[in-house]
């Protein structure tokens, strides 16, 4: 055996042994801040175990308000996305917190998601939206991370993700695993219903089609890496 450890009557802990240091990081976390976050999920009837085990794992900002969740069952996705919203600014609490959350039935986000896509926003006020980084199913599949701003004319082409975990901006993002804020649904300027679903398009690019018209700017987190479940074969893409 080693020899004795020696007790001292006083110890500070790690947290108080740097002050500087632990205020830098907690500044970081931006875990001290209104990061109230409400989370919606455009339920498709049933959720499969291995997603539903992902958000049961996910962590959030401790004493943070946070509503987990609501649900739209039996509802069209561009519709439950634009009914739930809806719902969220007609209540006289919900319609002033500060975060929405949009995780979808087929996406399993890393434990520390949210937290990330929040100390995100908090770190990048010029993005309405940030969402984590997931691929279209199927070999060959693609990264969410529709078109570079970059280009004209606007168009909705896949961008390479950052292999160093990096933001990417994007003219949209998909709705799988993706943080918005609140308050850019106030906006009388953007098209109603924000969502919608129209022949060979998906609700998210038709939202982001009108967004980016009015100044509304996104970005992946390619640093959340978000799988995408394929229930028919068992498969996280």
């Amino acid at each position: 055996m080693d020899g004795p450890t020696i007790i001292s009557a006083y110890d500070p802990g790690i947290h108080n042994a740097d002050l500087n240091q632990t205020v830098s990081r907690l500044n970081r976390e931006s875990n001290w801040k209104d990061l109230s976050t409400i989370i919606v999920t455009p339920a498709a009837g049933s959720i499969p175990t291995r997603v539903a085990a992902s958000w049961l794992g996910m962590m959030k900002p401790p004493n943070n308000r946070c509503l987990d969740r609501i649900w739209a069952v039996g509802t069209e996705v561009g519709d439950a996305y634009s009914a739930m919203i809806d719902g969220v600014l007609l209540h006289p609490d919900l319609s002033t917190w500060k975060y929405l959350l949009c995780i979808e039935h087929d996406n399993a986000p890393p434990p520390d998601g949210m937290a990330r896509l929040q100390q995100r926003m908090e770190d990048h006020p010029e993005f309405a939206a940030i969402g984590g980084l997931y691929f279209t199913k199927g070999y060959g599949g693609v990264a969410q991370i529709w078109g570079d701003p970059r280009e004209t004319p606007m168009n909705f082409r896949p961008q390479l993700p950052d292999p160093q975990g990096g933001l990417v901006e994007c003219c949209g993002t998909g709705m799988g695993f993706t943080m918005f804020r609140l308050g850019m649904f106030r906006d009388p300027k953007l098209r109603r219903p924000w969502f919608k679903t129209p022949p060979n398009a998906t609700q998210d690019l038709y939202f982001w089609n009108d967004a980016r018209l009015h100044g509304y700017r996104c970005a992946i987190d390619c640093g959340v890496k978000v799988g995408h479940y394929d229930a028919a074969n068992d498969i996280m893409w």
